[in-house]
């Protein structure tokens, strides 16, 4: 496994990460049993970055990653995001940007991981009415208090980086970036790389949709969070399903699985840009990792390229597009 620098940090990461939110119910019910043994493989296949939160499962994703760690917690880096605080029915405030809700989230965080401090402490989401150098300032508390290595911030825009590094070093960015959701490409990439900032790619896949998993919404089980999602709907499903099939013919001609062509893209993009598939299976795990030895040409990338620019996919990223880039 090749190992790479993270960000500004001292972390040598694999070229990809695993995102567990899938192991917490996401996307349909979840094995803990499977779940354990998927990042016990995932550990044994070299990936030694786990992407978190303290939302996934209300707690369930820590103390999941809990049983898995034991004995092994000083080979693995753990990223893990603050959350948004709902009331039950999800309907109460979802800021959680204050400095108050940031450092009792890494608390309770530590306490469910079973660890003294976290290698990379993340915002979920910037609040509009929270100034982020207020959030930051709570942030980097916990990092001179020893609870959290580094800090980092989750779908931030161009403008809420720089200003966030004139407080605290922001070693990484998460938002989402794939082949069908481009839009980090208008900024924010170029403003991680103006301060030697990690990216992390999360719903490379696009939710599953890139790796060809469903080619019909009909398909997606009705407990699934996706049949809600903008672009799995009838009107939108349709368009993105013909950008899909011409994704999937090249995979063919490549002895790929779209999947792995979808990662390879992205890997493709700069050594420091990190994609973070989620997986619940040790076989979706295999499959996913394979995508770190697949080099594409360039007349492969311009394909790609061609299939899905900027603005491709039919319908908005997510239902909450008022909560993102901010």
């Amino acid at each position: 496994m090749e190992y790479r620098k993270f960000g500004t940090t001292d972390f040598r990461v694999s070229p990809m990460g695993l995102g567990c939110m899938s192991m917490s119910g996401a996307y349909g019910p979840a094995d803990d049993t499977e779940s354990i043994a998927t990042l016990h493989k995932a550990f044994d296949l070299g990936i030694n970055f786990l992407d978190t939160s303290a939302s996934y499962g209300n707690g369930h994703n820590h103390e999941l990653i809990a049983k898995a760690l034991k004995g092994r917690r000083e080979r693995i880096i753990i990223h893990s995001k603050s959350g948004s605080p709902r009331t039950p029915d999800a309907t109460g405030d979802r800021g959680g940007s204050s400095p108050a809700y940031l450092i009792k989230t890494c608390e309770e965080s530590l306490k469910r991981l079973g660890i003294d401090v976290l290698d990379i402490f993340c915002m979920s989401r910037v609040d509009p009415k929270v100034p982020i150098e207020e959030s930051v300032g709570g942030m980097a508390r916990l990092v001179e208090q020893g609870k959290a290595r580094s800090i980092a911030l989750s779908e931030a825009s161009a403008t809420s980086i720089r200003r966030a590094q004139k407080v605290h070093p922001i070693v990484s960015l998460q938002m989402e970036y794939s082949l069908w959701s481009r839009d980090p490409e208008a900024g924010n990439i170029q403003a991680c790389r103006a301060f030697g900032m990690g990216f992390m790619a999360y719903s490379p896949l696009g939710r599953g949709f890139l790796a060809g998993m469903f080619h019909d919404a009909k398909e997606i089980p009705d407990s699934d969070s996706r049949r809600k999602h903008p672009r799995f709907t009838p009107g939108n499903i349709e368009h993105n399903l013909r950008l899909l099939a011409q994704m999937e013919e090249l995979a063919t001609e490549k002895s790929a699985t779209p999947a792995q062509l979808a990662l390879a893209w992205l890997m493709a993009q700069g050594s420091d840009i990190f994609p973070i598939p989620s997986a619940k299976s040790r076989r979706h795990l295999e499959e996913n990792v394979k995508a770190i030895g697949i080099n594409l040409t360039k007349d492969e990338l311009a394909r790609l390229d061609a299939i899905m620019p900027p603005g491709a996919a039919a319908g908005p990223r997510t239902k909450d597009m008022d909560r993102v880039n901010i």
